[in-house]
């Protein structure tokens, strides 16, 4: 690929990997719209490293936090769940009992996605099913909007809504979702706030970004491809220094804009993306 179609790619998955429209969706475009080669799997773990980068470095103040309290207190974050009794102070045992739902959410995905994914690659990543798949959980997430209470902050989540945005986020790997659509959908017809709901599902877009990436990692071992490491790197920035930009305007944009303008932009592709195949 040349520098072009790799920079457009890589701003593609930086631009779409946060935002509630899938970016399964939109890389195939591309492809069937101007007839662009994949850009393999060696650059997929590039651009998917950077947007890593990128959501660790903008809750940098929260995971630090997390970590910080998670050694002073060993004990108690290995238990689930935690007692408020045994922290030394509010905010540790917040951070800890956050610590903790993002694990439990991240189960599921993880466990389907080493069992299943060879399956779903093979079976589910055609062009019809990211169409249906755009429009389907488009409506859904138009539902949440329209039909959520929106009203309880992170702090109110339990450990029982965190594991079922966890079973939502595994319904993800199907192609066309939208990882971070379908928690937010799940978190907001949970009754939490937009916001809060935005900022769950980017901590959990950390251990799910970084196992999809050392998934790629041991394939690439197992049958190594050709690269150029400029080009790598290239790519990784773009994916990530637009992923920051993009994360952050989001949750700005949710202040008062809500969620109705990705679901009218997702029925569009998603009818889009019917016309093409028709």
């Amino acid at each position: 690929m040349d520098l072009f179609e790799l920079a457009i790619l890589a701003l593609i998955q930086g631009l779409t990997e946060f935002l509630p429209i899938s970016s399964s969706a939109h890389l195939i475009l591309p492809s069937k719209l101007l007839g662009w080669n994949d850009q393999g799997l060696t650059y997929d773990v590039a651009v998917h490293f950077g947007t890593l980068v990128a959501v660790v470095s903008y809750y940098r103040k929260t995971l630090f936090a997390m970590a910080k309290d998670i050694c002073l207190n060993p004990r108690q974050a290995v238990a689930f769940p935690p007692k408020q009794s045994e922290s030394p102070s509010t905010t540790a045992g917040d951070n800890i009992r956050l610590f903790q739902q993002v694990v439990l959410a991240s189960i599921p995905v993880l466990a389907v996605g080493f069992f299943f994914h060879h399956w779903i690659e093979e079976n589910l990543r055609s062009l019809l099913v990211i169409a249906f798949a755009t429009i389907f959980f488009g409506v859904l997430l138009g539902f949440a909007e329209i039909y959520g209470r929106k009203k309880l902050p992170l702090k109110a989540l339990t450990f029982r809504f965190a594991f079922i945005i966890g079973i939502a986020q595994a319904l993800a790997l199907i192609p066309g979702t939208s990882r971070s659509g379908i928690t937010i959908t799940a978190a907001m017809i949970l009754g939490m706030k937009p916001s809060a709901s935005a900022h769950f599902s980017f901590l959990l877009s950390i251990p799910t970004i970084l196992a999809a990436t050392v998934l790629q990692v041991i394939a690439l071992v197992n049958q190594p491809e050709a690269f150029i490491l400029t080009d790598l790197i290239f790519a990784g920035l773009i994916s990530g220094v637009s992923a920051y930009i993009t994360i952050a305007l989001f949750i700005k944009l949710l202040g008062f804009a809500g969620m109705l303008p990705f679901v009218y932009y997702r029925l569009a592709l998603g009818f889009i993306l019917l016309f093409i195949i028709a």
